[in-house]
């Protein structure tokens, strides 16, 4: 598909929020800020130019990118660490995986991303899996995604296993303080068109981005093994010292609807994950639960896949 078949939208300077940078103005206004998750992924291959660019005709304040590393240390826009659901690597390089063991004794196999070089990646085809249209689109590099994004959206990188890449010696953390540094988007407010927020669920790398880049807004993603598990008020004043935001899972907010306003007590925002249309659990739209998550509840941002069905007004 030809990515210019789309027309990109300007935000005028400032018009994007720092989500973070500001906690209680935002929970306390009716403005809430839309995270086009992977993209637009609900109509193009996450991760792909084709939804980026698609995320920011739909009006997405932040673009997400999940961040992995391959074997020459360059930053590529992936969600998973292996290849094999979103590319065409088995069919280019079938004998490329390594075997692992999961539940149950099975054996997997893998394409692991940090046993590829850049330019073999580039050779797989990231979108024809999602639809014949999109055949031969590449996974982008996050410098071509910051290039791409810049000026008409926030970034909202994802450090995505940076405890598996740091076994191997890879230092994510360091490669995407760089990167930042090299764009000049290493300050909250540097350029106010393209705002950056950092994400992870790892609590290691979020304090050492904390100490690396301490202006920027850091978001502590928590996952629902357990929705019913009680976040502590303890909790939440710990996760305070090294970020400025939680991203439960929607069902931890839904299990605990208090959780929003103990949160921006402490002055934390709260943007769970993932809104989107064949997921909506007892809602008839999703719509309908993202109003529900946002003007009942009161959180001041979300992740949808839907970014063109995001209600904007209570």
């Amino acid at each position: 598909m030809a990515i210019s078949a789309w027309p990109r939208r300007r935000l005028l300077a400032g018009a994007v929020v720092a989500l973070g940078a500001v906690p209680l103005t935002l929970a306390q206004s009716n403005e809430k800020t839309l995270i086009a998750h992977r993209g637009a992924s609900a109509y193009a291959p996450e991760h792909t130019l084709a939804a980026y660019r698609l995320a920011l005709e739909q009006g997405a304040d932040y673009v997400e990118q999940d961040l992995g590393v391959t074997r020459d240390g360059v930053l590529i826009c992936l969600h998973d660490t292996s290849l094999e659901r979103t590319t065409d690597v088995r069919r280019v390089f079938p004998g490329r995986f390594v075997e692992e063991r999961v539940a149950g004794g099975r054996l997997r196999q893998r394409w692991r991303v940090q046993d590829f070089t850049l330019s073999e990646i580039k050779r797989l085809d990231a979108g024809g899996w999602f639809g014949d249209e999109f055949a031969g689109v590449q996974i982008p590099t996050w410098q071509e995604a910051i290039d791409f994004i810049r000026g008409d959206a926030g970034l909202f990188p994802e450090l995505k296993s940076p405890a598996e890449y740091d076994a191997l010696g890879i230092d994510m953390v360091a490669l995407v303080a760089d990167t930042l540094r090299r764009n000049g988007l290493d300050m909250a407010g540097a350029d106010p068109t393209t705002p950056v927020i950092l994400q992870s669920f790892d609590e290691t790398s979020l304090r050492q981005l904390a100490e690396a880049l301490p202006t920027l807004p850091r978001v502590f993603l928590i996952g629902a093994r357990d929705p019913n598990a009680a976040i502590t008020n303890s909790r939440l004043r710990e996760i305070a010292t090294f970020a400025s935001g939680i991203g439960p899972a929607k069902a931890i907010v839904a299990a605990q609807p208090e959780l929003v306003d103990r949160a921006h007590r402490l002055g934390l925002t709260v943007t769970p994950y993932t809104f989107r249309s064949n997921g909506t659990d007892r809602f008839p739209t999703v719509e309908a639960e993202m109003h529900h998550f946002l003007f009942t509840l009161g959180v001041d941002a979300l992740f949808t896949d839907n970014p063109d069905r995001f209600p904007r007004r209570p």
